[in-house]
């Protein structure tokens, strides 16, 4: 199809940039659940990276609101920056929790949500990386949903066995906070991969 007007592509290159920033917040997270120590600095790296991303995101709306052709649909373009976002804020959510609670160290469950996080992103990634011509997106978004899938079943068992065996009020507290801000992250993910579906069945 002949197209009259120019396309904006700048915004996959900023998509990228930003899908790229909140991989690297994910592995972030699962390197400090892995490696338990130094959790406060590295918690403050995790919200380094959040703030950066921060700045991606603002790009892309910026852009949204002065660009007049866009590569696809603007509330798609809206959607998805805001999404992405939305994955980097739990992440941040739940290193920063796990910091702020003075968690000693982690569950082995922990290590699995935050390994199951780190690949998701990692779909992400790759699937955002193939945006310019839809080709490959759907393998990676069926893995996003699959590890959806995996992070649900051990939140709920995990969930079921602390309030089965709690027996500090206050720690059952704290780690259902952090168990319900680790599913929050992996459902986050299916929502980007659910709006990246979106945009491949409208522009193929």
């Amino acid at each position: 199809m002949l197209r009259l007007l120019p396309q904006e592509t700048k915004f996959f290159d900023l998509f990228e940039a930003q899908a790229a920033k909140v991989h690297e917040a994910a592995r972030a997270l699962e390197e400090l659940a892995r490696n338990y120590e130094q959790v406060q600095e590295k918690a403050r790296h995790i919200k380094v990276l959040e703030t950066q991303a921060d700045h991606i995101t603002h790009d892309i709306i910026d852009k949204l609101n002065r660009t007049f052709i866009t590569p696809f649909d603007r509330e798609d373009i809206h959607a998805l920056a805001s999404a992405l976002d939305d994955v980097l804020d739990n992440i941040e959510g739940v290193a920063s929790r796990l910091a702020l609670f003075h968690i000693t160290s982690v569950t082995h469950e922990v290590i699995q949500l935050t390994s199951i996080i780190e690949q998701a992103c990692g779909a992400m990634r790759q699937a955002i990386a193939h945006m310019r011509d839809f080709t490959k997106i759907s393998e990676y978004l069926i893995q996003i949903n699959h590890l959806e899938n995996e992070a649900d079943t051990i939140s709920r068992t995990a969930t079921a066995d602390l309030f089965r065996d709690a027996a500090d009020f206050r720690e059952l507290i704290k780690w259902k906070e952090i168990y319900g801000r680790l599913e929050a992250t992996t459902d986050d993910c299916e929502d980007v991969a659910n709006i990246l579906e979106g945009i491949v069945v409208k522009n193929t």
